[in-house]
């Protein structure tokens, strides 16, 4: 029996850690912290210590499966599957246009660099405008922000020089997803910033793993973070804490937001949200009078609550207002490996507000945001008959029947497509609605590369590690690297693709080395000194500095829109956090160490430390309904109602429910919640979404709790 190592690196989310994995006669039996790694230092969570059981799973699917009539599934030929899709892609597009031809990234298809590049360049070639993520389903705002208030060329603060970090609605210790943070070895990367004099401030309703180390925690009521926020600029700007100088070159509208946020006195936002006056006032001093550098950012919590949009814009109005962006002068800290080298210019990026201009979509006049359509809205785009609706769509690396808003409805609608094309590794609940699945190479079985246009935002150093196969594809499996159906359908529809630039050879299929080797041809060291090892390193680029802004461009931080939405938090007052007799509790997100959002929940190891998804509520809360942890209680909303069980949870506030999203399975499948866990979006609805990105209500939802 042949045993060895390779080393390699996690794809499930942007932390990328470095692992080292145990082959065993061409598989990878085994995975642990590769310590010699630079970046990570042996670093890795329970997700990728344990994706040697998904890749060996008696549940992967190992061949192009075809639902029949009779709704079972029959193996089929890839090259046949391949020929009857793109038969009826055709047949679609005749019919009824190009936009017809839909697709849905999910976040298998974000880290697989060379997918990810060719699902949007597909769409391109086919002449349709119908993209659709879960970007646009869980932290749309911060492009609206970004369109809306403009942005900063040459990024925040650096980390490395940050003496202050406020983060709102995130957890890094379990996300690696919050972009001011470190994303690799995350505790050790607090400790050290914590350490050298750093200053943490976190808001959340619940008292997460990073807000233990917080220097200053802020506990507010569920969905009220523009208050706290406007509260927060209330007592900075009153107090003359903001950057003066900064503003006057580089911000409109800083009148208009005084004005905005003058209502949001200390003892008003006090008594709306929990949070008491001194914390209020602390926390603003902190960030904006005793330090000087450093940033605030958000994650998905108040990303994909009520006033999302109003509330990203007002965080990022934190750092506008005191300044906490990247100056002339300031190191690049990572200048990039894999992407070309650019200038970083201490200067604004102007509001575009680009959703205004432009095709929108079929239902409910959408615009477009960084060219994609809401997925907020797919559903309805779906079941329309206004023209441009959804008749295909293919799904790479997502879920979105678990995912995405008002289940009943996704679910009717996925129904009624005449095209469901999926590529993934296993049945999964859209998988099981499709008309073909296509399983994918999985990540060691492939060549890939970390995030090309994200590695100065994600790494704070020139790092970057190639990952030959390790292993090769399952004997006697069909499996293939997910760009390939792409370049496949479009080669038989006579569709040149071009890729970053490049037009494909539409005859001849290109391999995944060559797709990755024209990602990296203009990057700051070639791929062929990349795949010269396996181990990721710190690379030896040319430093760089921040250079003089050359443009006149100036933030928006008041613009009308914001101004009306702020009025209108303002208007619902304490009414928006009492209790009402009928929902008297508030419904919060949480991540989960052990998963990533719907993937991987039946793996042995997974299952051995959580059972399912449970409804946290505090011990205190627990006990005035009579319950026990472990009993099952049915959670109702105004949309709709699910069952599950309750687990204690003394780190929440006592009027706070906090589940898990990506759990659970269709509604009305025989597997109960026992089993799957619950599906969050059984209670949510997609009638009252924002205006501009059709974002849904999915956290702070109000809620009842009783026994079952």
């Amino acid at each position: 029996m042949a045993t060895g190592t390779a080393q390699s690196f996690c794809r499930i989310c942007a932390g990328n850690c470095a692992l080292t994995l145990t082959v065993q006669d061409g598989r990878v039996v085994g995975a642990r912290g590769d310590k010699s790694n630079p970046q990570t230092k042996g670093y890795a969570c329970i997700k990728g210590l344990y994706l040697h059981e998904a890749h060996n799973s008696p549940d992967r699917l190992l061949r192009p499966l075809k639902r029949q009539p009779d709704g079972r599934f029959e193996p089929i030929s890839l090259e046949q599957a391949l020929d009857e899709i793109a038969a009826r892609v055709r047949t679609i597009i005749q019919d009824h246009g190009a936009d017809a031809i839909a697709a849905f990234r999910g976040t298998m298809n974000y880290s697989n660099l060379s997918a990810n590049h060719m699902l949007p360049e597909w769409l391109r070639a086919l002449g349709s405008r119908s993209f659709y993520s879960t970007m646009t389903v869980d932290q749309s705002a911060k492009w609206v922000t970004f369109e809306r208030l403009g942005g900063w060329a040459a990024g925040r603060d650096p980390y490395q020089s940050a003496q202050v970090l406020l983060l709102v609605g995130t957890n890094p210790l379990v996300s690696l997803s919050t972009f001011n943070c470190a994303l690799q070895d995350p505790q050790r990367s607090l400790h050290d910033f914590r350490h050298r004099g750093g200053k943490l401030i976190v808001i959340d309703p619940r008292c997460t793993e990073t807000a233990r180390h917080a220097d200053l925690f802020l506990q507010p009521r569920p969905g009220e973070d523009p208050t706290l926020i406007a509260g927060l600029l209330q007592i900075i700007i009153q107090r003359s804490w903001h950057d003066a100088e900064f503003c006057e070159r580089y911000v409109n509208g800083l009148a208009g937001l005084t004005a905005a946020v003058a209502p949001f006195v200390p003892s008003y936002v006090a008594q709306r949200t929990g949070v008491p006056e001194a914390d209020l006032v602390r926390a603003a001093q902190l960030f904006a009078h005793d330090a000087k550098r450093g940033s605030a950012a958000s994650g998905t919590g108040p990303n994909m609550a009520r006033h999302s949009n109003l509330a990203e814009h007002l965080i990022e109005c934190l750092n506008v207002v005191c300044g906490r962006y990247a100056r002339a002068g300031d190191p690049v800290v990572n200048p990039g490996v894999l992407g070309p080298r650019r200038p970083q210019r201490a200067e604004v990026i102007p509001p575009n507000r680009s959703w205004e201009r432009g095709p929108k979509s079929p239902s409910g006049g959408y615009g477009m945001l960084f060219g994609q359509r809401m997925s907020g809205a797919l559903a309805d785009d779906i079941l329309t008959d206004a023209p441009g609706a959804v008749r295909a769509l293919f799904v790479d690396g997502g879920n979105p029947a678990i995912a995405l808003p008002d289940q009943h409805k996704t679910a009717t609608a996925l129904a009624a497509l005449p095209l469901l094309v999926t590529i993934d590794p296993f049945m999964t609940a859209t998988a099981r609605m499709s008309h073909y699945i296509l399983p994918p190479r999985m990540m060691f079985e492939r060549a890939d590369l970390p995030s090309r246009d994200y590695e100065s935002i994600i790494l704070f150093r020139p790092y970057a590690q190639y990952s030959a196969p390790v292993v090769p594809a399952p004997a006697h499996s069909e499996v293939v690297d997910d760009w390939y159906p792409f370049w496949a359908i479009a080669s038989r529809l006579g569709r040149q693709i071009n890729y970053d630039g490049v037009d494909l050879d539409m005859h001849q299929a290109p391999t995944t080395e060559s797709l990755l080797r024209i990602l990296t041809r203009h990057g700051q060291v070639p791929l062929s000194e990349l795949m010269s090892s396996a181990a990721g390193q710190v690379y030896s680029v040319p430093s760089q500095r921040v250079e003089p802004g050359q443009g006149a461009a100036r933030f928006d931080v008041m613009p009308a829109d914001v101004a009306s939405e702020l009025r209108t938090v303002w208007a619902e007052g304490h009414q928006a956090v009492a209790p009402a007799a009928d929902f008297a509790y508030r419904l919060i997100a949480r991540r989960m160490r052990e998963v990533q959002n719907t993937m991987y929940h039946d793996l042995p190891a997974i299952r051995r430390r959580v059972e399912d998804n449970p409804a946290h509520m505090h011990p205190d809360a627990l006990a005035q309904l009579g319950l026990l942890p472990g009993t099952w209680v049915t959670i109702r909303s105004a949309h709709g109602q699910l069952n599950a069980r309750v687990a204690a949870d003394p780190t929440l506030r006592r009027d706070t429910v906090s589940l898990t999203h990506g759990w659970g399975d269709m509604a009305g499948t025989s597997a109960g919640a026992a089993r799957l866990g619950c599906n969050v979006n059984g209670l949510t609805s997609d009638i009252d979404r924002d205006p501009l990105n059709a974002m849904p209500v999915l956290t702070a939802l109000p809620v009842s709790i009783s026994p079952t």
